[in-house]
């Protein structure tokens, strides 16, 4: 192997090793918090790390970082945490009441899918718009709407690369407690960021 060849080798082996640390992380942390309580919490810490990386911040201390964040955003990632899950169990009980009316109630299919696209695209970018934004409550889940209706493409592009992950993951399930969780993160964060940064241009165009 030629010197360029091993240092290729070497820091995309390093990566892997970062990767599979903060997954394992945050899987710990999870249970911690007794999944419930722990999962929002944790993958904000997961979000804020991989959101230094990409920013080149790469001399972060992982450990501390992830607890700092963990331990100082425990309720509020929480707040959010449960209102989720809420809307996700209307949602699912909305959907489950429709099948049970056999299609009596057709008419409001339409209206369940579009709330249903729009919470699933809103939670998509909620974890980049939380640990890059410092907003009120409400208007993360705002945010984080209005990002992503208005990319599209950025959208799709998550969207294809979880589908992809997730297959990926079910042929090699020995994946799941090393990099499910952080892969996701690495791709949402970078494509938010390039969503960010075309609005960002956008208003300096027109400021």
């Amino acid at each position: 192997m030629t010197f360029g060849g091993w240092v290729k080798f070497n820091t995309a082996a390093i990566w892997m090793i970062k990767l599979a640390y903060i997954n394992i992380l945050w899987i710990l942390f999870t249970i911690v918090g007794l999944v419930i309580f722990g999962l929002f919490p944790a993958t904000v810490a997961m979000f804020t790390i991989v959101r230094k990386w990409i920013r080149k911040e790469n001399n972060v201390k992982i450990f501390p970082v992830f607890w700092i964040v963990f331990r100082t955003e425990f309720i509020k990632a929480n707040g959010f945490g449960l209102l989720f899950i809420l809307i996700g169990y209307i949602l699912y009980y909305d959907f489950t009441f429709l099948q049970l009316n056999d299609g009596k109630l057709v008419y409001l299919l339409p209206v369940f899918i579009f709330i249903l696209v729009s919470y699933a695209v809103t939670l998509l970018f909620f974890f980049p718009v939380f640990v890059h934004f410092d907003l009120r409550f409400f208007q993360y889940i705002k945010q984080s709407f209005l990002i992503a209706i208005t990319s599209p493409i950025e959208t799709l592009l998550i969207a294809v690369s979880i589908i992809l992950i997730y297959f990926a993951i079910t042929l090699l399930p020995g994946m799941i407690p090393l990099f499910s969780g952080s892969v996701i993160a690495v791709v949402i964060t970078w494509t938010s960021f390039k969503a960010f940064r075309r609005i960002e241009r956008r208003k300096d165009s027109t400021s």
